[in-house]
């Protein structure tokens, strides 16, 4: 098979993955096609942790179809596994299955389990084309005057990219974090009394609930439950069809200050809420709120002066751990952390090199006002050799309102 006529190929694999979004945590998306004589003749994605993987449902799809896949070559956007885990090994089936060549993007990114796979089944005496095997060392079939560059490069980062956050949280074993925000074009969230609705439009809006589709928890401060009483939940839009997973959702309030009203606190998706308060927190109040939903004793750390950083009280001069935090949630498969709170919670992630990615919604909107809420408050950088380097930067036009997304570079 031609290099180039691969590719079209693995962007259908790519496509195949995608429908997984939001859908798969704690395991990857994967799409995977298989190929006889130029043709498709089966394709598949992993559409739920424990269910079969990507390639498991191509060869049923195949099957179904009526074709024999011996002889075929797998295209798929990540390595197949080699482990036991809530579903047999897939390199099994793709060596009982008599496939003749495997096609993958990206290498699994657990260090006990990277090239494992394609090993396994190089010696089983198949052919296998690694795409993302060595990121640093261009492939074989780099076309004359590319300057080594692989035409299957970009279709290589797009098959890591697609799971960003898992291969954050399999390597580091804490959430990724996205910190999101919507903003006036002079940084403001809301006015000085907290109203904020709605700085940006519907669209703006709708990807917002994308966000949260693709996320396992949403994080907000108590200061946030206070003003807003949110409901932080998925809302699937009209066209959508099928059940879908929601939030997991939770709340820094170091105080035991969310009322027994919250929404978050009294709706039918209360057992999917944690309160984490510091274990100094009134226990009555602790009491109370463990009745209803999850309550986490967090450890606290004292900060310089009085803050309401991180959902304390504003008169205490501590907040939550949220190092201890991230690892608590990645031990519990949290994958990936959306952080929706006000500009002090944002502040403590980004600022705190705890975040990896910034995805700020800017309306074509003036609110000025000394005292007007800012999407990212804290101590802030004290000279412009401190300042919070982005990159990856994207910008994207949403209605009226345009939308910034970008990685957060960590010191």
């Amino acid at each position: 098979m031609a290099a180039m006529s691969a590719d079209p190929f693995m962007r259908l694999a790519l496509r195949l993955a995608r429908r997984g979004y939001g859908r798969t945590a704690p395991n990857p998306v994967v799409g995977a096609v298989l190929v006889k004589g130029g043709k498709v003749i089966g394709r598949g994605w992993h559409r739920q942790a424990g269910g079969p993987h990507a390639e498991i449902e191509a060869l049923r799809d195949a099957q179904k179809r009526g074709h024999n896949p011996r002889g075929a070559t797998l295209f798929v956007t990540l390595e197949p596994c080699c482990t036991h885990g809530r579903t047999p090994p897939c390199t099994e089936a793709i060596i009982a299955a008599r496939i003749k060549r495997v096609v993958g993007g990206a290498t699994d990114p657990n260090p006990n389990h990277a090239g494992k796979g394609f090993k396994i089944l190089r010696k089983a005496g198949i052919t296998v084309d690694g795409w993302g095997e060595h990121p640093r060392k261009p492939l074989k079939s780099a076309t004359p005057g590319s300057r080594g560059r692989s035409p299957h490069r970009q279709l290589a980062d797009e098959c890591v990219k697609v799971n960003e956050a898992f291969n954050h949280w399999i390597v580091n074993r804490t959430p990724f974090v996205t910190v999101k925000a919507a903003m006036t074009l002079d940084g403001k969230i809301a006015t000085a009394r907290g109203e904020s609705k709605w700085i940006t439009g519907e669209k703006a809006r709708a990807h917002g609930m994308r966000l949260r589709q693709g996320s396992d928890a949403i994080l907000v401060g108590v200061n946030t439950i206070l003003a807003d009483d949110p409901s932080l939940t998925f809302r699937k839009r009209k066209a959508e069809s099928g059940k879908r997973k929601q939030l997991r959702r939770i709340v820094l309030d170091s105080r035991a200050r969310t009322p027994l009203t919250a929404r978050v606190v009294s709706d039918e998706y209360a057992a999917l809420t944690t309160i984490v308060v510091g274990k100094d927190a009134p226990e009555q109040r602790v009491t109370a709120l463990a009745k209803r939903v999850n309550v986490l004793v967090a450890p606290v750390k004292k900060v310089g002066r009085a803050s309401p950083q991180a959902g304390s009280s504003g008169t205490s001069p501590h907040q939550i751990d949220l190092k201890w935090l991230l690892k608590k949630l990645g031990a519990e498969n949290f994958t990936s952390l959306l952080v929706e709170g006000g500009g002090e919670v944002n502040a403590s992630f980004l600022l705190g090199g705890l975040a990896q990615r910034a995805a700020f919604f800017y309306a074509p909107k003036i609110l000025g006002g000394r005292n007007a809420r800012k999407a990212v408050a804290g101590e802030g950088a004290k000279s412009l050799a401190e300042v919070l380097q982005l990159h990856e930067v994207k910008w994207r036009r949403l209605g009226e309102d345009l939308l910034l997304t970008a990685r957060v570079m960590t010191r």
